[in-house]
């Protein structure tokens, strides 16, 4: 940055950063960095500074307690002039910036040290600019940078409908995983788009480019392409198309009824193939929708109904499939309120209870499938398998207690109740 001429106002040699050039900005370079690594929007900067007056009164010192000041850069998290600043800066680089009131303290000032609107000079170093750590537990397992923001406001939502171009790198530029592709935000997956990447786009609008930095267990779901667990992989993924679904408060009742099925046949298609945990969400949402809807019309009326049992029927399904039996028996019950004699309900809540070793009320739930549909060999097949784990689990069970109901030895009598109770568990084991 070249050092213009010191005007009589300006009390550093620098230039106007500000993007109107207003002349409430300047920078003037002090210590050149040698990293070319320079900050992007959102990233998490590190800064030492030193805030002083014009006439040289120090009025904030970071370095004398060795106390770093770290922020979202462009999140409007600390005053402008140091969003604008350091996003002049690389990592390294001091520099001295004076800023007036406009872009610092303001009328307000800061009581006791900085008079209301009073210019300001600050000396920064750009310690560390890293991206935002977006990943679950914070580990900087998933390092998001914002290369270029996006040109809407309002960022992904679930079940937005989006279209990505990803880009996938390791070993400095090896490319694994390059395509655009379109799918339904939260059910990134059946596109075999990664976790990690699915996780950066709901925090996206239209338009915007992010570069993750992705590693240990981030990368776990790469392994169809071969990168070594131990990579450091860099994705790179724009929104070139993204259609917001609805929110809730956006619905009208009709809207949520149209919704609703939607999302049910949504739902039905991620069943056939095999992605239960997503249909289980939009099944989910569907009947929640249909109970906060007030629907006019008898034809709307049954139409709900019809979705609101269909979806307790098929996320009883899904749960079972998942191995989630409490609440794919209570699934099945909903189902069986609206139609007690639902055989598919029926079934899958014998199941469930043969599943978790209910073997007597599994019977009885299997036998009034059988009253619905007498053909029904399979649920035949199931009394005789619950009949047959009974006694099993009997004969175990009387095996596992036999020892505490044994007869005590009269002759040769255990000299206390504790050693006796002992010498049982000790045969056990």
């Amino acid at each position: 940055m070249p050092s213009l001429r010191k005007k009589d106002d300006i009390p550093i040699n620098g230039e106007d950063i500000t993007p109107a050039k207003d002349g409430c900005l300047y920078k003037e370079i002090v210590h050149e960095s040698t990293d070319d690594e320079a900050p992007w929007f959102d990233d998490k900067v590190t800064i030492h500074y030193i805030g002083t007056l014009v006439d040289g009164t120090v009025f904030a010192n970071t370095r004398e307690k060795d106390e770093k000041v770290s922020f979202n850069l462009g999140r409007g998290e600390v005053i402008k002039a140091w969003d604008m600043a350091v996003a002049t800066m690389k990592r390294g680089e001091i520099a001295k910036f004076f800023s007036k009131p406009k872009y610092a303290y303001g009328l307000k000032g800061i009581p006791g040290k900085v008079e209301s609107a009073t210019s300001v000079i600050f000396e920064i170093e750009l310690i560390d600019c890293i991206g935002k750590d977006i990943s679950d537990d914070r580990n900087g397992t998933i390092l998001r940078r914002v290369i270029k923001k996006g040109d809407a406001y309002e960022p992904t939502n679930e079940d937005s409908v989006v279209e990505v171009m990803i880009k996938g790198t390791y070993n400095k530029g090896e490319v694994f995983d390059e395509r655009t592709v379109t799918f339904y935000a939260g059910a990134g997956a059946v596109q075999n788009i990664p976790a990690a990447v699915e996780r950066s786009v709901f925090r996206m609008t239209k338009g915007q480019h992010d570069r993750l930095r992705l590693t240990g267990k981030a990368i776990e779901d790469l392994k169809k392409y071969n990168v070594p667990s131990d990579a450091t992989v860099e994705y790179d993924v724009t929104i070139t198309k993204l259609e917001r679904a609805k929110e809730e408060r956006q619905l009208s009742d009709d809207d949520k009824l149209e919704t609703a099925d939607v999302l049910k046949q949504r739902a039905d298609e991620f069943v056939k193939a095999g992605f239960y945990d997503l249909a289980i969400k939009r099944y989910k949402t569907a009947f929640h929708y249909l109970l906060n809807a007030s629907l006019t019309s008898e034809v709307d009326r049954n139409r709900s109904w019809n979705l609101k049992f269909h979806s307790q029927s098929n996320l009883a399904l899904c749960y079972l499939k998942v191995g989630n039996y409490a609440d794919c028996r209570r699934s099945c019950e909903t189902a069986l309120a609206h139609d007690k004699k639902h055989e598919k309900s029926l079934f899958r809540l014998g199941q469930c209870r043969l599943a978790t070793h209910n073997y007597d009320q599994a019977i009885k739930d299997f036998e009034a499938v059988l009253e619905v549909n007498p053909d029904n060999e399979l649920a035949k097949k199931l009394i005789e398998e619950c009949i047959r784990k009974k006694k099993v689990s009997e004969i175990d069970e009387g095996k596992m207690f036999s020892p505490f109901f044994k007869k005590p030895d009269k002759k040769n009598p255990p000299a206390k109740i504790e050693e006796y109770v002992s010498s049982d568990e000790d045969k056990d084991a």
